[in-house]
């Protein structure tokens, strides 16, 4: 069984790898490497967006919300995971007539503000994306670990390298290549595991469905909606595939296609949470629904999820390497494409390092998260003519007041309210979320109002 998960997996990188060598334009140049300008349909784009954020993370967290908090809950973790999605189609033609050449969200940035709010916004994007990026490596060693005999460490060097080979050489036509590949493998896998699954419960005393207090349950579910959005919408990755749109009309469909598909895909993995509540099996400590319903289902199952799991980490993973490359020439003038290739391999280096060892990154997702939550409304709003420089960073310094307002006031002190907002036993709690969002919003739209046209 060592070899079979062995071969099999390899197999998987390996036409992975095929796939994405094959999608590089031979003389497409700098530009098309970073945004395949002007080039994908809506079908192309909506399975990558589905693609490129899904994760490892949708077989441990989707599963053990609704487990844990229930429906209402789970409902708002797959309307944030979406939302971003459907915020690029509303906001996207609209970024792209404003420029129409763009190919970052720190070239936006400096369009509307300047170089300073620029260097600002690329830098939380990057810390972001290397957070997302820790923590996909991290679950695919744990999980295979978890499901096989197979060092976990292996798949971690396996899916690093191998993402790295044909990003490096296919750029972001490559991972929308491979992404729409990967989409449809893992809508084949999940429909696989979950079916067989859930016939094979174990047979065990049934528990009612899992329900938080109503207010508990909204509260978590507007945590999510918000956190997951405001980050998402740092993703330079998803940022790129904005300007590679065909046409407004295929950005829109796009948009919309891996917004909904992206809400039944993380619906139906976290509902295997709830059911897992309700069969009554053992979730785990910590829990871990999803693979505690493995654990009493057939033993072949282990390998297609498996694959499950490598398929959703290498479909992010080499959609963050890209973008890194991406980020790295746009923030660096004159950067060659071969430098920037060498830039994301050296960025490469501490995330495996971090990721063999094995630490749980879910404390520092939630600290870039909420720091994304203080900066979304005022970069956003660069699209509206009254905004301005100074409207934008004073927008961003309240949300970073607003971030730490709630545990200062509750607390005592400003000790008290830095703390609150480090999120202590990484949980993640609404109201620093909702202060930085609420300052951010009204310090920009005051001063924007007040300052004029620009």
């Amino acid at each position: 069984m060592l070899y079979t998960t062995i071969a099999a997996l390899a197999a998987a990188l390996l036409l992975f790898t095929w796939l994405g060598l094959r999608a590089r334009l031979a003389d497409g140049g700098l530009d098309d490497f970073v945004t395949a300008r002007n080039s994908q349909g809506s079908r192309a784009l909506g399975l990558s967006f589905l693609a490129s954020g899904m994760g490892g993370w949708i077989l441990f967290a989707p599963p053990e919300i609704g487990a844990l908090v229930g429906p209402v809950a789970l409902a708002g973790y797959a309307i944030g995971a979406a939302l971003p999605f459907i915020v690029f189609g509303l906001c996207g033609p609209a970024i792209r007539r404003y420029l129409p050449q763009g190919r970052s969200i720190g070239e936006f940035a400096q369009a509307c503000y300047g170089n300073t709010v620029r260097r600002y916004v690329a830098l939380i994007s990057v810390l972001y994306m290397l957070c997302f990026l820790t923590a996909e490596l991290t679950a695919i060693g744990a999980i295979t670990s978890l499901l096989s005999d197979v060092n976990g460490n292996l798949a971690v060097l396996g899916v690093a390298i191998t993402t790295l080979a044909y990003t490096a050489w296919g750029g972001l036509r490559a991972s929308i290549v491979t992404d729409q590949w990967q989409a449809g493998l893992l809508i084949a896998l999940l429909g696989i595991v979950g079916f067989a699954v859930v016939g094979h419960l174990p047979e065990l005393k049934p528990a009612s469905m899992p329900s938080a207090p109503i207010g508990n349950a909204l509260g978590v579910a507007l945590t999510l909606v918000i956190a997951v959005t405001a980050a998402n919408l740092f993703h330079q990755g998803y940022w790129q595939r904005l300007w590679s749109a065909r046409d407004v009309g295929s950005l829109r469909s796009g948009a919309l296609i891996g917004g909904l598909a992206t809400i039944v895909v993380v619906a139906v993995v976290g509902s295997l949470g709830i059911v897992a509540a309700m069969s009554g099996v053992d979730l785990g400590s910590p829990p871990i629904p999803f693979f505690a319903l493995l654990s009493g289902a057939s033993s072949w199952l282990a390998l297609p999820a498996l694959i499950l799991a490598l398929t959703l980490v290498a479909s992010s993973v080499d959609t963050l390497q890209n973008a890194f490359a991406s980020l790295a020439v746009t923030e660096k003038k004159g950067l060659s494409l071969s430098a920037a290739r060498w830039v994301t391999a050296v960025l490469m280096v501490p995330v495996v390092l971090v990721a063999l060892e094995g630490i749980s990154v879910l404390r520092l997702f939630l600290i870039a998260d909420l720091l994304c939550a203080t900066a979304i409304v005022p970069v956003l709003m660069g699209l509206w003519r009254r905004m301005t420089t100074q409207a934008a960073v004073l927008g961003g310094l309240a949300g970073l007041v607003g971030a730490i307002a709630p545990g200062w006031i509750t607390g005592g002190s400003l000790m008290a309210g830095l703390e609150a907002a480090s999120f202590p036993g990484a949980i993640p709690t609404l109201w620093p979320f909702v202060g930085a969002l609420t300052a951010s919003a009204a310090v920009s739209l005051v001063l924007a109002l007040a300052g004029g046209k620009r």
